[in-house]
C-alpha cells in the first residue's frame, strides 16, 4: 500500500483528499498536517510514499519550498503539489522544486487519484496551462498579457502611481489597461474588479513579465 500524507491547511479541501486516499484500495493514510514546514519532519518520523501538497499553507508556510527540501532529501518520495490559485509561475517553480505532478484542486479534466496512480507508476503530470477562470463578461485567456500584468500589480498596490512605479511606466500608462480590462469584464471600475479578482484567488501573471 502507498503511503500518503497530506499537507492542506483548509479543512474542507483536507478532508476531501482523505476521502479520496481512504477510498482507494491502493493507498493508506500516512497523516495530515496544516503546515508545510512540518512535512520534512514527518517523513523523517514516517513511512511516506507519496506527499499532496498545498502551495499555501498554514503560517504562510510555502509547499513549493519545502517540496525542494524534501525531494533533495528523501528523493524517493513523490510529491504533488495541489492549489486552487490560478498562478501560472507555480507550475515552473513546482518543476523547479522537483515537484513530480501538480492538481489543480477545482480542475474537472484530471481525478486526483489518476494523477496519483500515473505520478506512482514514474509519470509527471502537469498541465498543459492554468485553467480559465470566469472574470465578468469575459476569461483570464482573453486578457492580454500586459493587462494580466496590471492587474496582478493593481491587486498588489494601493494606487495607481504604486501600481506604475512597480511596473516602470506611467500612471497614465496602467489607467489605459485598466479602463481596457474592465471594458472586457463589465466590470463598473478598480475596487469591483479587483473584489471578483480575489474572491477567485486568481493571481493570474509571471510577476517578472515585462509592460509592454
Amino acid at each position: 500500500m502507498t503511503k500518503v500524507l497530506i499537507v492542506e491547511d483548509q479543512k474542507m479541501a483536507r478532508d476531501s483528499m482523505v476521502g479520496y486516499v481512504e477510498a482507494s484500495e491502493n493507498y493508506t493514510l500516512a497523516g495530515t498536517l496544516k503546515n508545510a514546514g512540518s512535512a520534512e519532519v514527518f517523513c523523517a518520523g514516517h513511512p511516506v510514499d507519496l506527499i499532496l501538497m498545498d502551495v499555501c499553507t498554514e503560517y504562510d508556510e510555502s509547499g513549493l519550498e519545502a517540496t525542494a527540501v524534501i525531494k533533495k532529501r528523501y528523493p524517493s518520495v513523490k510529491v504533488i503539489i495541489v492549489t486552487s490559485m490560478v498562478e501560472c509561475s507555480f507550475l515552473d517553480r513546482a518543476r523547479e522544486a522537483g515537484a513530480d505532478s501538480f492538481w489543480y484542486k477545482e480542475t474537472e479534466t484530471e481525478e486526483l487519484l489518476n494523477v496519483m496512480d500515473r505520478t506512482m507508476a514514474g509519470e509527471s503530470v502537469y498541465p498543459d496551462r492554468t485553467p480559465e477562470v470566469r472574470l465578468g463578461l469575459t476569461t483570464s485567456y482573453h486578457l492580454t498579457g500586459t493587462e494580466l500584468l496590471v492587474l496582478r500589480t493593481l491587486m498588489e498596490s494601493s494606487n495607481y502611481q504604486e501600481a506604475a512605479d512597480k511596473i516602470g511606466c506611467t500612471e497614465r500608462n496602467i489607467r489605459f489597461h485598466l479602463n481596457n480590462i474592465l471594458d472586457k469584464t463589465g466590470y463598473r471600475n478598480r475596487f469591483e474588479l479587483c473584489m471578483a479578482v480575489s474572491q477567485k484567488k486568481l493571481i493570474i501573471v509571471n510577476p517578472d513579465q515585462e509592460l509592454s
